[in-house]
């Protein structure tokens, strides 16, 4: 019997600052942030979560990894909802700095064109489009 189709539902981050992070992920990603409890919070983008994990999680009171995320060691990458050289602008506007890019990438959804920054605790995050990738 073949496995059913399955879609990723929310993935962990972890951060060292709640406000610092909770202002970067709302500014730049347009997150809508929720804090349920003081040890964790949900960043929203439409259908899509992230939760976050702050950095006095009680590890023992909660199901973690085996080797728990910690702040800066994530790669996630954001579909952009149009060309990319707005999300050039915006960034800059937002007075985030871009690692890399416009480069050509891949993504879930095949060929796409991408940057690549990160948020305050070094994580490294990308934004792809694939509405223009380069030829």
């Amino acid at each position: 019997m073949a496995a059913p189709l399955v879609k990723l539902d929310h993935c962990v981050i972890k951060v060292s600052n709640f406000d610092r992070s909770d202002a970067f992920y709302a500014r730049v990603l347009g997150c809508t942030v929720e804090a349920p409890m003081p040890q964790f919070r949900f960043y929203r983008l439409g259908a899509q979560q992230l939760n976050v994990h702050g950095p006095e999680l009680d590890a023992p009171a909660h199901l973690l990894a085996r080797i728990p995320v910690a702040p800066g060691n994530s790669d996630l990458c954001f579909e952009w909802p149009g060309p990319l050289d707005g999300a050039v602008r915006h960034l800059a506007e937002c007075g985030v700095p871009i690692e890399t890019g416009p480069i050509d990438t891949a993504g879930a959804k095949g060929r796409g064109h991408s940057v690549y920054f990160r948020d305050p605790d070094g994580s490294l995050l990308e934004f792809i489009t694939y509405t223009e990738a380069a030829t």
